[in-house]
C-alpha cells in the first residue's frame, strides 16, 4: 500500500523551505523544522551560523538526525509521481493509449475507439503511427537541412560580396585622399607662386614710385634754389 493518500498530503507539504523542492535526505532540527541535508549545510555555511532557516532558533547539533519518516514519504511520493508521468493514459478513460486516430491526429484508447467522438474514424496502432510520424519528421528534417545548406552557401556569397565592397571602398577612399593631397599640394604651390609674383610686382612698383619721388624731390629742390637766386 502507498504511504500517500491522494487528498491527504500534497507536494507542497513535502517541499524543503530552502530549495522549494521535494526533500532529499531530510534532517530534522530540535525546533521540529526539517530541511534537505545539503540545503541546511549550505545555508549554515553561507550565513556562518547554526540557526534554523525558518524560526531562527539556534541548533545545538552540527549534524542533525535524519527524518526517516519524512524521507520514506518523499521517496514514496517521487516514485508514484515518476510512475504516473511514465504511463501514457487516456485523459478521458484512464486506459492505455494503444491506437492513433487518423482523423483527429491524436492518440486514443480502446474505449475511445467505440465512442461517438470517433465514430466512423480511421485508426492505426500507435506504434505504427509513431513510426510514420517519425518518418515524416525525418523527411521534413532532411528537407530543412538541405534548405539550411543552400542558405549557408548564399550567406557565404553575401559575405564575400560584402568583403569585396569593403575592399573596393577602402581602395576608392585611398585614391580620393591621394587625389585631394595632390590637389592641395598644387593649390599650395600655386598660392606660393602667385604670392611671390605679387610681392615682386609690389617691389617693382614701390621702386618705381621711389625713383619718381626722388626725381620729384630733386626737381623741387632745383625750383626752390632757382627761386632763391632770383629773389636776391
Amino acid at each position: 500500500h502507498s504511504l500517500l493518500q491522494k487528498d491527504s498530503i500534497s507536494e507542497e507539504d513535502l517541499c524543503c523551505p530552502v530549495c522549494q523542492e521535494v526533500f532529499r535526505d531530510p534532517v530534522v532540527l530540535s525546533c521540529s523544522h526539517s530541511f534537505c541535508k545539503d540545503c541546511l549545510k549550505r545555508w549554515w555555511r553561507e550565513k556562518q551560523t547554526q540557526d534554523c532557516p525558518v524560526c531562527k532558533r539556534r541548533s545545538s547539533k552540527v549534524d542533525p538526525p535524519c527524518n526517516l519518516v519524512l524521507k520514506k514519504l518523499c521517496e514514496s511520493f517521487l516514485q508514484e509521481r515518476d510512475q504516473r508521468s511514465s504511463e501514457d493514459l487516456c485523459s478521458l478513460h484512464s486506459e492505455k493509449l494503444k491506437l492513433f486516430c487518423l482523423d483527429h491526429q491524436q492518440p486514443v484508447c480502446l474505449v475511445c475507439l467505440h465512442s461517438v467522438t470517433h465514430k466512423n474514424h480511421s485508426f492505426s496502432p500507435i506504434d505504427e503511427a509513431a513510426e510514420q510520424h517519425k518518418k515524416e519528421l525525418q523527411e521534413t528534417l532532411e528537407s530543412l537541412k538541405k534548405k539550411l545548406k543552400s542558405l549557408e552557401k548564399v550567406k557565404v556569397k553575401f559575405d564575400q560580396t560584402a568583403d569585396h565592397i569593403k575592399v573596393q571602398a577602402r581602395h576608392t577612399e585611398r585614391q580620393i585622399k591621394e587625389q585631394f593631397k595632390k590637389l592641395h599640394q598644387f593649390l599650395e604651390e600655386e598660392e606660393e607662386a602667385r604670392m611671390a609674383a605679387l610681392r615682386e610686382e609690389e617691389e617693382q612698383k614701390s621702386q618705381m614710385m621711389k625713383e619718381k619721388m626722388e626725381a620729384l624731390s630733386r626737381e623741387i629742390t632745383l625750383t626752390l634754389s632757382s627761386l632763391t637766386t632770383r629773389s636776391f
